[in-house]
């Protein structure tokens, strides 16, 4: 069955307090040439079926609505993981 791939992150406008731990924790590692992390969300929905452009459509209406926070979100991508080799859609 395939996977559509959702992610999403906060506005680049807006603070991550995640991400800033995050890259605090790196740099108290002594990781100091990553000069920012900012830390999203990944969504995995598999699908019942073959993918066309009318589930791709229902996958991002539902991204939109229902998986981000459209005030301090953007979605910034949906694609369609390959399937391992051996399996068929």
């Amino acid at each position: 069955m395939p996977t559509i791939v959702v992610e999403v992150m906060p506005k680049a406008e807006l603070l991550d307090p995640q991400g800033k731990a995050v890259a605090g924790a790196l740099g108290r590692l002594g990781k100091t040439r990553f000069s920012g992390v900012r830390v999203g969300k990944r969504f995995e929905i598999t699908v019942a079926g073959h993918v066309d452009d009318a589930v791709l459509a229902e996958v991002q209406e539902l991204a939109d609505s229902v998986l981000s926070n459209s005030v301090i979100e953007d979605v910034v991508g949906i694609h369609v993981l390959e399937a391992p080799a051996g399996e068929t859609h």
